[in-house]
């Protein structure tokens, strides 16, 4: 095959005779060495630091500018003298198709550079989602009840998926993941087996998901929405959901177990039994602060951000409870009363209630939660109260629009009244043991 030939230097030689696999591995002239059977394709040969290198570049007229133009093809060693020729073909159809293919180029790589940086996997959404919704939770447990989760049930699925690839099948894979007990036997899908806490996943998938759609990470529909594919694929949660109900000490025995509370020390016994005593949510207990307490007037006042209703609650507190906070008030060491040993400003981790329930073996089978039922059940069996003063010391949302509509006032002084009875009571218990 002859080289002598340089298009683009447009020194003519004696004539060319056509190009071969074999022979253009031969060419050694730097330059652009054009394919005499094919219109456009050259071969380049260049001179680099690690020796010579060919590919084959494609030259034209742009049918929309009307300006010469050139494009890259590849290496030889990735297109061979056939491909090279195929491709060349392919491009000069599309020039009659008025087509520029260099334009075309450019914008199906700006195309796929923007959609990759576009994007995110779900586990990075799922982080930066919570990071953005944690400012309308009332408290911290949220955030941990959320990170928890997916960590646990969804991260392990589709975390390292991009969300634009996630469709219901992954969804699905999440919630009929298999659930095992502590010996290790399956005991049935996530869905069937722990149905309220797959049903909370879904939705926090969901929740994520949408947010991924505002910032445009993924268009369509949401593959977590239950009223979409999902309602056809999984049986409804209301008709295998399991009722649970929160383990309660009969109050019977809540002496008795404040009798052996007292024989621990530390911020998680004394968090335990304000609970007892206030009959207060683990949540608005562990994340108390000083500036929400009157000790004068002998008052907890719990702004409405923190509490389960969104509405200021405040809790009359008795004897016991102003000894407790004397005894916190001594060896006070930041905002809250009951600050975290491992993270400087930070409260009691949500879990140090339960933790302390675990250590003592006799009630490891009840929930700190459980001992607002106690208390339920001991001012309904015991005492005269009414239901309407019981349930605003509990602090439960009224479902009754008419009753919500005339209960105006918190009946502080009557509430009063009923937890210094409480008190009363497991006092007697208390010393009935001593």
């Amino acid at each position: 095959m002859s080289a002598n030939y340089d298009d683009k230097q447009g020194v003519k030689g004696p004539r060319k005779t056509s190009f071969t696999a074999r022979g253009i591995i031969s060419v050694n002239r730097p330059g652009y060495h054009a394919d005499p059977e094919n219109k456009g394709l050259y071969l380049q040969v260049t001179n680099t630091p690690t020796g010579i290198a060919r590919s084959w570049i494609f030259r034209f007229t742009s049918p929309i500018t009307l300006k010469r133009r050139e494009m890259g093809i590849g290496p030889i060693e990735s297109f061979s003298l056939a491909n090279a020729r195929l491709k060349a073909l392919d491009l000069r159809r599309s020039i009659l198709d008025g087509i520029d293919p260099l334009e075309q180029r450019i914008a199906k790589r700006s195309k796929a550079i923007e959609a990759n940086i576009h994007t995110i996997t779900f586990e990075s959404a799922a982080k930066r989602c919570i990071q953005a919704k944690k400012a309308e939770w009332s408290n911290s447990k949220h955030q941990d009840q959320w990170t928890t989760t997916i960590n646990k049930f969804v991260s392990p699925f589709i975390g390292k998926l991009r969300v634009d690839h996630i469709s219901t099948s992954h969804i699905v894979k999440v919630l009929e993941q298999d659930i095992k007990n502590k010996k290790g036997v399956v005991e049935g899908t996530f869905w069937n087996v722990r149905t309220e806490t797959a049903t909370r996943v879904r939705q926090r998938i969901e929740v994520i998901l949408d947010w991924c759609k505002a910032h445009r990470y993924m268009q369509g529909e949401n593959p977590a929405r239950y009223q979409g594919a999902l309602s056809y694929l999984l049986p409804k949660a209301s008709k295998i959901k399991k009722s649970v109900h929160h383990p309660a000490l009969p109050f019977q025995r809540i002496g008795e177990f404040v009798s052996d509370l007292r024989t621990h020390s530390g911020f998680s016994a004394l968090a335990l039994e304000l609970l007892i005593l206030t009959a207060s949510r683990t949540g608005e207990v562990i994340e108390a602060r000083w500036d929400e307490f009157d000790l004068e007037a002998k008052v907890w006042i719990i702004p409405a951000a923190r509490m389960k209703a969104g509405k200021e609650h405040r809790v009359p507190l008795n004897t016991r409870v102003m000894e407790i906070l004397g005894q916190l008030k001594e060896i006070r060491v930041n905002s809250y009363l009951f600050p975290s040993t491992l993270h400087k400003d930070r409260p009691l981790s949500n879990m140090a209630l339960l933790a302390m329930m675990r250590k003592m073996q006799k009630y490891a089978d009840y929930v700190p939660h459980g001992f607002r039922s106690t208390f339920r059940d001991w001012a309904a069996e015991t005492t005269d109260y009414s239901n309407e003063t019981v349930e605003l010391a509990l602090a439960h949302t009224i479902k009754n629009k008419a009753e919500a509509a005339y209960r105006r006032q918190d009946q502080l002084e009557k509430r009063m009244l009923l937890m210094i009875d409480w008190n009363t009571y497991i006092n007697k218990s208390y010393f009935k043991r001593q």
